[in-house]
């Protein structure tokens, strides 16, 4: 049982999170330079895009440290992260067309370079959770030249464009989960066949001798007959009426 909890945590190595956290660093400067008192009186914007950052970042990590348990959940879950992350785009997007100003064009030199700027691969080795910071941190002196801006429009764009790199790595992160998804099932799925192989070993299944995977006998509703399975899939089946094992498909 120990490997159907196994994983969960790789979220450190994702550059989804990185660069989520580096927003979400970027976000709480930006409100507290630039979110006057007089611009946010009840401080209502704050608290929403502060939020929005930190859901953004948080859901990706929740959404990895379900994993193991429910597929489906990390996939919800990555899909909020990357829905605050959209929301906080509008936010910025909003705050410069309060102002009249349209945001950097894609093909403008400003965001080009902006575009160009690469993130690291991490290279944790002992100590994750120190050395995860750091990486973070360097990741986030990339940008500081535009970050670190006292214009809170160049802000607000590079805000934009690293929201905008991050969707997209969300949602290949989320195309790698679906497809993970179809290849392994869900984690029901992964207890039964791990309670059906259980049931073999001790039942001295005989073996697939083109597979070399245990069968186990079960019911099938409709067809009444009993039915065995390699691993997850029917190969056999057993018709009680001759009380012999043939082959269903190949293996």
């Amino acid at each position: 049982m120990g490997d159907l909890f196994a994983g969960g945590g790789g979220y450190r190595w994702l550059d989804s999170w990185v660069m989520s956290n580096i927003i979400q660093l970027g976000t709480h400067r930006f409100c507290e330079t630039f979110l006057t008192h007089r611009l946010d009186p009840t401080g209502r914007q704050y608290d929403q895009m502060t939020q929005a950052a930190r859901s953004g970042c948080s859901n990706n990590v929740e959404g990895s440290e379900r994993w193991a348990t429910s597929k489906e959940t990390e996939m919800r879950l990555t899909d909020v992260a990357r829905a605050s992350l959209a929301e906080l785009s509008g936010d910025y997007v909003f705050w410069l067309l309060r102002k009249k100003i349209r945001p950097w064009k894609k093909t403008s030199d400003e965001a080009k370079a902006v575009y160009a700027v690469r993130l690291d691969k991490p290279k944790y080795e002992t100590d994750v959770l120190y050395e995860s910071c750091d990486h973070i941190l360097k990741q986030q002196d990339k940008f500081a030249k535009w970050l670190d801006s006292e214009d809170d429009v160049t802000v607000a764009n590079v805000l934009i464009i690293l929201i905008a790199r991050t969707i997209n790595m969300l949602n290949r992160q989320m195309a790698a989960q679906g497809e993970k998804f179809k290849q392994e099932g869900g984690f029901r799925e992964q207890l039964k066949d791990a309670r059906i192989e259980e049931i073999a070993k001790r039942e001295n299944a005989p073996v697939c001798p083109e597979c070399g995977n245990l069968c186990v006998n079960g019911w099938q509703k409709r067809a009444k007959t009993q039915v065995s399975r390699f691993g997850g899939a029917r190969h056999i089946r057993r018709v009680m009426a001759q009380g012999s094992w043939r082959r269903r498909r190949k293996c």
